[in-house]
């Protein structure tokens, strides 16, 4: 596995230059850049996003009751034989994502077309490149490079990865991001920092709804969901940041509030979630 650990300016690797995909971490930064535009007045937490009957606030917690394109049979097969993706309208349809699930609010479900929606808001309010976006609105201003939206195959295939090396990015509807481990550590590091949002804005981003769902096989002990951050309370390991799973490979990034204060990114070319979490955890308590 490949790991990066940062304390304070310390920051111990083992592959940090390796070019990976981030997954489903680029769920925290599509909800960091959301937050930003809400610190900034252009975007608002608690009204309803045109059209809809759920809130910013709502997707970005999976409270919004929108369904997940992740069960589609009909989705792992396109992906599986390389097609082009569908379009924003056909995912929508073949998701019937018009249904929800339970009245905003009501219930918690994971959505990746939640966060499709949230960078839609993105794009609407930042003239509709999501790459430049990020790079003005998180990327530059915490100093991180070697980071950057995926746009097309060739930036899959910077990775190396031969899953992926016809896997468009456009499946994954809410935005991918591929960079290096310690460009994800110090992404997640800074913004845990304070140097990004206003406080109680991140306050908010870290503080969970409580989950009641299985985690055999994986080490969290009190889990929940912020704004787009996994969240545990436990205080042995309170820690916030995201997993993420694609084909063939999986990337957990975590900032460790106590007992120590600590980020670790760690990517492994396994599909088991809970092995690469395993070892965020162990890497974080143990330091090597």
């Amino acid at each position: 596995m490949l790991k990066t650990r940062v304390a304070g300016k310390a920051v111990d690797d083992h592959g940090e230059a390796r070019v990976v995909p981030w997954w489903s971490f680029s769920k925290t930064v599509m909800a960091a850049a959301a937050l930003v535009l809400v610190d900034q007045g252009r975007l608002r937490l608690d009204e309803p996003v045109k059209g809809q009957p759920f809130t910013l606030r709502h997707l970005l917690q999976h409270t919004a009751g929108v369904p997940d394109y992740w069960v589609l049979k009909a989705y792992h097969e396109a992906v599986a034989q390389g097609r082009e993706p569908w379009s924003f309208d056909t995912l929508l349809e073949k998701a019937r994502a018009n249904v929800l699930l339970f009245e905003p609010g009501a219930g918690w479900q994971y959505s990746n077309i939640g966060y499709a929606y949230v960078r839609r808001e993105i794009e609407r309010v930042t003239n509709g490149c999501l790459a430049s976006a990020l790079e003005e609105l998180l990327f530059a201003p915490l100093g991180i490079q070697d980071a950057g939206l995926a746009l097309g195959l060739d930036d899959m295939r910077r990775t190396g990865l031969g899953e992926l090396e016809n896997y468009h990015p456009g499946w994954v509807y809410h935005g991918v991001v591929v960079g290096t481990l310690r460009a994800a550590a110090s992404f997640l590091a800074e913004l845990s920092s304070g140097k990004l949002l206003k406080q109680e804005t991140f306050f908010a981003m870290r503080s969970p709804l409580a989950l009641k769902v299985s985690v055999e096989g994986r080490p969290w002990m009190e889990p929940g969901y912020g704004l787009g951050m996994m969240v545990d309370t436990a205080p042995s390991r309170h820690c916030w940041g995201h997993t993420g799973l694609g084909p063939g490979s999986s990337i957990g990034v975590y900032h460790f509030h106590e007992p120590v204060s600590v980020t670790v990114a760690v990517f492994g070319q396994t599909e088991d979630q809970g092995e690469v979490e395993s070892e965020v955890v162990r890497y974080a308590m143990v330091g090597s």
